[in-house]
């Protein structure tokens, strides 16, 4: 009898378990799935990748700003394609300083219309954001990766979250790994995302202080290579705020792992890429990369941005599927 009544607590108390562990799990990552799409709207991944091929044919660099994009919108209320809206009084996060830069908003205008027409009010603007990011790699000689989707799209957009919660290029080794650690990502994390900036553009002001004033004394950055040093401030006058030079010189259209290779030779473009020495990890990922057959970048960097990708997201009735991505519905 005791034996039953033993047997009957464990069922219920299974039962019960097998009903709370939802609540459990990652939040972050309920509701999302490679193929969400599969059966709503089959046809949405090959629309994307097409009209992202489409866009990179009309400008080879639109690649790293779309995926700096993604980037910037997942660190600011999480993936939620909050950094797209626009406010009338211009309080909204593209206006932040760090987001004045961003550029490739009309390319995603264009997915969303895309994808729209084969298939209205299904998906997301901040799963095209995710779907868009990774072909853009790809298009630039990058390796794919599984993108999980069914997120849906937010309708709160503030320039003041973007102001405090987007890691600076200025930032030291203790700031990026506090910023990366809120959002759930670890220091490998830190190190393969930084590996974004084999591609694409910096500009100039963002450079200025190593270059000419590191300690308020005048000087130059010590971490930053003396003969890079100089020819960035051939390219750099003190005064310039226009110029955007090569993250990546004679790489930068393409993804690969020379960004290890340069800030390993301390010829890292911006602060926080030559932070990635300060940290006994982030060195020792940045010199991994450098052994013959050791590299792992190009899959630790589709795990890196799937980890990404779950910040903060909107699932199942939360959020909505806005129609148009810089306007709420």
């Amino acid at each position: 009898m005791a034996a039953s009544k033993m047997i009957i607590s464990c069922f219920f108390f299974i039962q019960v378990l097998l009903l709370l562990l939802p609540f459990f799990a990652p939040a972050n990552a309920q509701g999302l799935k490679v193929g969400f799409y599969d059966k709503k709207c089959p046809k949405a991944e090959a629309i994307v990748k097409k009209s992202v091929a489409d866009a990179m044919k009309k400008d080879p660099t639109i690649g790293a700003p779309l995926l700096r994009m993604f980037f910037h919108d997942c660190f600011v209320r999480g993936c939620d394609g909050s950094v797209l809206l626009e406010l009338k009084n211009k309080k909204d996060e593209k206006n932040a300083p760090p987001n004045l830069s961003l550029r490739g908003f009309e390319v995603i205008d264009n997915v969303k219309a895309a994808v729209e027409k084969e298939c209205p009010g299904v998906v997301s603007c901040s799963d095209v954001l995710a779907l868009v990011a990774r072909d853009a790699v790809v298009a630039l000689d990058g390796q794919s990766w599984g993108v999980e989707t069914g997120r849906r799209d937010g309708r709160v957009t503030n320039i003041n979250e973007a102001r405090s919660n987007l890691p600076s290029p200025l930032d030291n080794i203790t700031r990026l790994i506090t910023q990366f650690d809120s959002k759930g990502l670890d220091k490998k994390d830190l190190a393969v995302l930084s590996g974004g900036h084999t591609v694409g553009q910096g500009h100039c002001p963002l450079i200025a202080n190593r270059l000419y004033n590191f300690t308020g004394k005048g000087d130059r950055d010590p971490d930053l290579d003396t003969e890079y040093a100089a020819s960035l401030r051939i390219k750099c006058k003190p005064t310039d705020t226009k110029t955007a030079l090569e993250m990546d010189p004679g790489s930068f259209k393409t993804f690969d792992e020379s960004y290890f290779k340069l800030v390993s030779q301390r010829r890292g473009f911006f602060q926080s890429d030559a932070a990635l020495l300060n940290n006994q990890e982030t060195k020792s990922y940045v010199l991994k990369q450098m052994k013959r057959d050791g590299s792992t970048f190009f899959k630790d960097f589709g795990v890196s941005m799937v980890k990404m990708g779950r910040i903060g997201v909107l699932t199942g009735r939360a959020g909505e599927v806005r129609k148009k991505c810089r306007m709420v519905n």
